[in-house]
């Protein structure tokens, strides 16, 4: 059963798995598999073959358990394969990796039959694994359902602490994989007797926990406690432990530290289901938004709030206390959408006490239905004037003293608001204010193998030249964010090119090692007005707004950055006639294509 119901959570971290040790007669599993679900784990990982098994000529593979023993459902449910340890395939023994290789082909095979939801592999004997590399690269082409999961030492040592509450070191266990704790591996004693972990390592589970990972436990019991449950607090329990499995306390621990986790918080919630989920940028300056999109955006109530804020201050700078009885401030909301920037001005007007007139441009026709029956329904005819156009075509008849719009992207500038807002600063007194007056745009290089992979499946160059929003989940961030561009509105020189070209250099951190760059992370950070900002920027965010996902330049081929080594890559932002793109290319450890999100690409000559 799951190790708890965390809120939101509807991730594979929430189930736990017990190893076998022990080879088991094919008639025994159904027992072991029994004992183990009542105990609470959610399925076993055990091995497929005989471990004494090597391949001869005419010979048939001596399997753990005949196909028959478990209904197919518990196959593929309830057991994970344990592929043989004793498989070393970059073996300098010729004769021991031509075994290796087709011993490990068999076992994948016999799993696929079997239809089990993955196989664990051992890890590569040597550091050199080239062969171990080819070999498991080959078996993928063939799988469709079946995971590989491979267990990886964690090497570094950890010198202990007094950090973990009084507990005590137990022994000197393997450090292992991301999937699993092997053999007690790490858990120490409490002051009651009962297994815990480390300070450190509750902090790792939990991260593991926050990226669909799913724990193992291995090994066999360093804890003689009773079996009553290690957090039930009942010392006396005499229920019969005959039932529970040997490690059930420290499967007990292990939901202890699931369910003590904070619930998934609203912003999460509503992102979860986009995670490393490649999207297009939106183009509503091209494209007529459709409703359930509006709404989305429209729920976003921290935005709003920052508008609000950002507008009141901007009334109250405009408009002394000793005019608000005689002065009426214009505001002109372009690109109003369904109306929640028009709401959030009147809302700031009624805090500040001032008077407003609010002009309403907006090019979506369906969207000024809406807009009507807003203004309808709030009584704002006297307030609001709606203007349904294309805010580079209309003539404003009057000038505005404060402009509004949310016209942002996700990197900032990448739905055209420069270029809109250029346009329509001649609505703009001299002396107006636009909100918001300024964004940065900020990008990092990042390892996300994933978004790669998905990118590759395309089979195209084109998918590789475009710039996608996504909320980057399992990814490694390599170094700090660096600005790109800034556009600042009003802007002083209207009419000039917003044709930018930015180099930066990055320095990967020591500690990162040696590392692949998959492409770059962007975001944004505005300046609405003043001190109110807004923004996407990992060290500047906004808290629990959703409106913008980060934006994902990829990389055609992902680039090998080694140790202590700067990467340095170049951006541009392209302008033609009738449409704007990016460009963007690495010089430096070594030299990648210019991606043209414009749909051309060549090399950089150096």
């Amino acid at each position: 059963m799951p190790l708890g119901q965390r809120a939101g959570d509807k991730s594979e971290s929430r189930y736990c798995g017990v190893e076998v040790l022990d080879f088991p007669a094919g008639e025994e599993l159904p027992a072991v598999l029994s004992h183990s679900l009542s105990s609470s784990f959610d399925f076993l990982l055990a091995p497929l073959v005989d471990p004494d098994y090597r391949p001869t000529p005419g010979s048939v593979l001596p399997v753990a358990a005949s196909d028959l023993v478990l209904g197919p459902a518990q196959w593929s449910s309830h057991i994970v394969g344990k592929i043989s340890e004793w498989i070393d395939l970059d073996a300098e023994d010729e004769q021991l990796r031509l075994d290796s290789e087709i011993t490990l082909k068999q076992e994948i095979a016999w799993a696929s039959h079997l239809s089990l939801q993955a196989c664990v592999l051992p890890p590569p004997k040597r550091s050199s694994c080239a062969n171990y590399a080819r070999v498991v690269n080959h078996i993928l082409q063939g799988l469709t359902n079946l995971q590989l999961w491979l267990r990886i030492p964690l090497e570094k040592s950890e010198p202990m602490d007094e950090d973990h509450d009084g507990a005590k070191d137990n022994s000197d266990m393997e450090h292992t994989a991301i999937y699993e704790f092997t053999r007690a591996v790490a858990f120490l004693t409490n002051a009651r007797g009962y297994p815990c972990l480390s300070k450190r390592h509750q902090k790792l589970l939990t991260g593991f926990f926050n990226h669909s990972v799913q724990v193992i436990i291995s090994g066999r019991s360093n804890h003689n406690v009773s079996q009553g449950g290690v957090l039930s607090g009942d010392e006396n329990h005499t229920e019969d432990t005959a039932v529970r499995h040997a490690l059930s306390p420290y499967l007990d621990y292990i939901a202890y530290i699931y369910q003590r986790m904070d619930p998934l918080p609203e912003q999460e919630r509503f992102e979860i289901n986009y995670r490393d989920f490649l999207q297009s940028p939106l183009q509503p300056l091209m494209d007529n938004l459709e409703a359930q999109t509006y709404e989305t955006f429209e729920k976003d109530t921290v935005k709003y709030t920052q508008y609000q804020r950002a507008i009141a201050k901007a009334l109250v700078d405009r408009v002394s206390d000793d005019d608000v009885s005689t002065t009426k401030t214009v505001l002109m909301v372009v690109g109003a959408g369904r109306g929640p920037l028009v709401r959030a001005s009147l809302q700031a007007a009624e805090e500040t006490g001032r008077k407003l007139k609010v002009y309403a441009v907006e090019k979506n026709p369906n969207a000024v239905i809406t807009l009507h029956s807003l203004i309808k329904l709030e009584g704002w005819e006297s307030l609001v004037t709606i203007i349904s156009s294309d805010m580079r075509c209309w003539e404003a008849p009057e000038k505005a003293d404060i402009l509004v719009s949310e016209l942002l992207g996700s990197f900032g500038d990448n739905e055209l608001s420069p270029e809109c807002l250029d346009g329509a600063q001649r609505f703009l007194k001299p002396d107006g204010i636009s909100i918001p007056s300024s964004y940065t745009s900020f990008i990092e290089p990042i390892t996300a193998s994933k978004l790669h992979n998905d990118i590759k499946a395309h089979k195209d160059i084109a998918h590789f030249e475009t710039a996608y929003v996504v909320k980057l989940h399992r990814i490694a961030r390599l170094a700090p964010t660096q600005s790109v561009f800034t556009f600042d509105h009003p802007n002083p020189s209207p009419n000039a090119s917003n044709q930018r070209y930015t180099k930066l250099k990055f320095e990967i951190p020591q500690e990162t090692g040696s590392c692949l760059v998959h492409g770059f992370a962007g975001y944004f950070d505005a300046v609405l007005y003043k001190d109110v900002h807004l923004g996407i920027e990992p060290n500047t965010a906004t808290p629990n707004m959703f409106s913008w996902f980060p934006i994902f330049f990829p990389l055609r081929k992902p680039i090998y950055v080694p140790s202590k080594t700067p990467i340095e890559v170049h951006f541009w932002r392209c302008c033609g006639a009738t449409k704007v793109w990016y460009e963007w290319a690495v010089t430096a450890p070594s030299p990648s294509p210019i991606h043209n999100s414009n749909g051309r690409s060549y090399w950089v000559g150096l």
